[in-house]
Formats: C-alpha cells, structure tokens, sequence
C-alpha cells in the first residue's frame, strides 16, 4: 500500500492596503493540510490552531513570536520596495512566501521556497543548484544579489530546510500522530456517460485519510487508460479528503474497464469494475401490456363511434350546451377561464360561455 508522506509549510503575505478583516501581515503554518500556527499583524502573537500544538512550551511561543515579528517587518518593507520597481504608488498589492520540507517514509526529503507579487511567481529557489531564478525582469536585481558569494541565500535556506525545518517536521508529526495518521478507507464510486460516440468514465474516491492517494483506470486489469480529467485531491468538511478520475473510452470496443485505488487505509489495492446499467426485469413487460391495454382501449372507443355514426350519418352538428354547434367548433379545445364568440355560417353570433383548451 501507499505510504505515507507529511510536510510542514508556512505561508507569509503581506499587503499594502490592510482592511476588510486582511491583516497587513499574517504568516500560517501546516502540517500536511492542518493549520498548526498563526500570527498575524493585529494579534501580534504566535498562537495554536491545532490542539496538539498546545504541548509546547512558554519560550516555544516567545521565540516563535519574535521570529515572526522579525518576518513582518521584512515583507512589509518588501512590498514597498516591489511597488517602487513596478512604478506603483497606490492601490492593493501583495508579497507572499511559501517555504517549506517534505518527509517520506523511506526518508527522502525535500524543500521548496517561492515568493509571489500580486499573485504571480516573482521567483522561486532552484533545489538542484540552491539558486534563486527570477521569473520576473524585477526579480533580477534580488537574484542577483541573494546568489552572490558574499550572502549566498540558498545555501542558508538549504540549511533550513534540510535540517530545522525536518527536525520541527517530526516533532510535530509525533506529537499530533493520533489526528495527522489517522487512517480512514476511502468510498469508490464509478459511473459512465454516454457523449459524441464516447463512453466518459468517471471515478470518485471520497471520505478518505490522509491525503496521499493513486486513483487511475485501467483496462482488463492491466493497461493504463489515458487519464482526461483529474482533480485536485480536495479537503471535506470533515478532515477527509476526495479526488475524481475521469477517462474517455471509445464505444464498442470489447473491455472491462476498472477503477484502481491505493491508500495507506487499504490492506490492498481496490479495483471497481464499471458495468453498464441494464434496464430492470420488469420495464419489458410493462411496456407492452401498456401497449396491449391502449390497442384494447381504441379498438372498443373505435367501434362505438363506428355504431353511432352509423345511426345518423347525416348530422352535421352536435349537440352542446342546448346550441348546436358545427364539427368544426367542436374540435376545438378548451383553455380554463376563456370565453369566445362563434359567427356561424348564417351570420348570427352564437355566444358560449365555455371554455377554450388549446388543441
């Protein structure tokens, strides 16, 4: 089965405009996709969001929060430098920096480091060469710099998150083990649709924890299907998680199609097989003693019409309401609520108070 990874990231924004409850300054801390920390410019403080963080000690929080302090001073004077080299002198902008490391169980590690401005990738820290590349042309003068040999930033950052940023990774993990490895099995559900000569098959795994999860289909058991549509892995309102898996397959082709998924929570993979729907034992014979009860019915309304035609084969009229009335007029049908005037063909009115249905 899969195993399982976790990761610790912090995200750190600042704005230029603070208001509408976004603070000037706010940094956020994860464990996987649970937020452990936060600080922000109002509160001033480094506080608990998850109630197994509340173990730590007094002077946790105390150089917690004077870190953070340091921190919000340094991206609020960023986002006044940027606007300068963007030539902006109002309006809302942001600076924002994720950073953080990844463990695996096999105990691979990774980081990563990128910084946004107005949401866009400003620039981001190369982990093969622990270099900074910039992604904007006003980056470049901040690369430049954080890359030469007299401050060499990557290879600081490498440092942290290489070693701090695990180390604090698996304490948290140890102490927060109960809710962060909880293990809960996943719900599959595979249904197809019919469109433009496709058959598009559709895969949703639900309820599931943790977050790590391989969803596919394949054909006969064995070969891949051509993946059309994948979601993200998305967060439920309970703390489990769901994904959807999507695949085109062609119609008519002679194959058993199945939705492969692998979880920690499985003792083994799963693979539902996508049948289509058949129609239920009883629709056929309902449909035709329908059938057979409507001949039934016209044939009998047809023959008493036959014997009562045959009795005055010469009345033009009918009979309604006391008048009589041409066939013509009596075709018509009723709408609630309508009146109308008849001209008949001697040209006297002939007013009925019924009403008219559309025909």
């Amino acid at each position: 089965y899969l195993s399982d990874s976790h990761s610790l990231r912090y995200y750190h924004t600042a704005v230029s405009a603070p208001g509408s409850g976004i603070p000037e300054y706010s940094s956020v801390g994860y464990v996987d996709d649970q937020e452990i920390v936060n600080y922000n410019s109002v509160s001033r403080r480094m506080l608990p969001r998850a109630e197994w963080m509340k173990k730590e000690e007094p002077e946790y929080w105390e150089d917690e929060t004077q870190r953070s302090k340091g921190s919000e001073a340094s991206l609020r004077y960023n986002v006044k430098l940027l606007m300068d080299r963007f030539n902006q002198t109002g309006g809302f902008h942001s600076v924002q920096v994720m950073r953080g490391c990844e463990l695996d169980d096999d105990g691979s590690i990774r980081g990563y480091e990128q910084h946004r401005y107005d949401g866009g990738e400003f620039m981001a820290l190369d982990t093969q060469t622990w270099t900074y590349m910039a992604t904007m042309s006003q980056a470049l003068i901040t690369t430049q710099r954080w890359n030469s040999p007299e401050v060499r930033e990557g290879e600081i950052q490498r440092n942290y998150l290489e070693n701090e940023c695990i180390d604090w990774l698996k304490k948290y993990v140890e102490n927060g083990r109960e809710e962060l490895e909880r293990r809960v099995r996943p719900t599959v559900k595979v249904s197809g649709q019919h469109k433009d000569g496709t058959l598009m098959l559709h895969c949703q795994v639900y309820g599931f924890h943790p977050r790590h999860v391989d969803v596919k289909w394949m054909k006969n058991g064995v070969d891949d299907v051509p993946t059309y549509e994948t979601t993200h892995v998305l967060p439920n309102p309970d703390g489990t998680y769901q994904i959807r898996v999507s695949a085109d397959v062609m119609l008519g082709e002679d194959n058993s199609y199945s939705c492969y998924v692998d979880h920690s929570s499985l003792g083994a993979p799963l693979s539902i097989v996508w049948e289509p729907e058949q129609p239920s034992s009883w629709v056929t014979p309902v449909v035709v003693a329908v059938v057979v009860i409507a001949l039934l019915v016209a044939a009998v309304v047809g023959f008493l019409l036959y014997r009562k035609e045959g009795k005055n084969p010469k009345q033009p009229f009918r009979s309604f309401g006391g008048k009589f009335l041409p066939d013509s007029i009596m075709a018509a049908r009723v709408i609630p609520g309508s009146t109308f005037e008849i001209n008949n063909p001697a040209g006297y009115l002939m007013y009925t108070s019924c009403n008219i249905i559309a025909f």
